[in-house]
C-alpha cells in the first residue's frame, strides 16, 4: 500500500467508499402514526441524497446488532398518556446496554405524535438518548391532534436531513 492508496476495509471497499446507514425505529399502530413514518422514511429515502441506505422498523422487532450498525438514528413514537410509547420504550430497555459505548455520539432525531401532550414523551426520548451519548442533530417533530399538510412536510424533511447529514 502506497502513501496515495486508500485502505482497505475487510471487505475490500476503501473507508471512503463504505455507504451510511440511517436506522428508523418507530412504533406506529395507527393510521396518523403510520402516516408519519411513511412521510419520514420516504424523505430520508430522497433521490436528492446518495450514499446512505435506509431501514425503517418497528420498534418492537429493532435488536441491538441493528443498532450498532447504523450510523444515524430516527425515531418515531406516539404519546400515550403524556409518555412515549411502551414499544419505544421497550425498545431502548433492549439494547440499551449494548448500544453504550458503541454509539456513543452518533446522530439522531425523532417525531412525537399526541392527542394532547407530548412533553413527557420529548422528556424522556431526550434523557434516554442522553444517556446513550447520541447527539439531537435534527429539529424533533412535536404534534398534537391531526397531522397537517404542514407537519407532514416537517415530517419529510426530517428524514432527507437525517439522510443529507449521513451523506456528508
Amino acid at each position: 500500500m502506497t502513501a496515495r492508496e486508500p485502505h482497505k476495509g475487510i471487505i475490500g471497499r476503501t473507508f471512503r467508499d463504505r455507504m451510511k446507514h440511517l436506522l428508523i425505529v418507530h412504533h406506529s399502530p395507527s393510521p396518523n402514526t403510520r402516516l408519519l413514518v411513511d412521510h419520514v422514511t420516504t424523505g430520508a429515502n430522497t433521490p436528492d441524497v446518495s450514499g446512505v441506505t435506509v431501514a425503517a422498523v418497528d420498534a418492537l422487532e429493532a435488536d441491538s446488532a441493528a443498532v450498532i450498525s447504523a450510523d444515524g438514528y430516527l425515531l418515531g413514537t406516539p404519546a400515550n398518556l403524556g409518555y412515549m410509547s411502551g414499544a419505544l420504550k421497550h425498545f431502548f430497555d433492549v439494547v440499551y446496554n449494548d448500544a453504550v459505548p458503541a454509539t456513543t455520539g452518533r446522530p439522531f432525531g425523532y417525531w412525537v405524535h399526541g392527542e394532547s401532550d407530548v412533553e413527557g414523551a420529548r422528556l424522556a426520548i431526550e434523557k434516554i438518548t442522553t444517556g446513550l451519548g447520541w447527539k439531537l442533530t435534527q429539529k424533533p417533530v412535536l404534534l398534537i391532534g391531526q397531522p397537517t399538510a404542514e407537519h407532514l412536510d416537517e415530517c419529510w424533511e426530517l428524514g432527507a436531513a437525517a439522510s443529507a447529514m449521513l451523506s456528508v
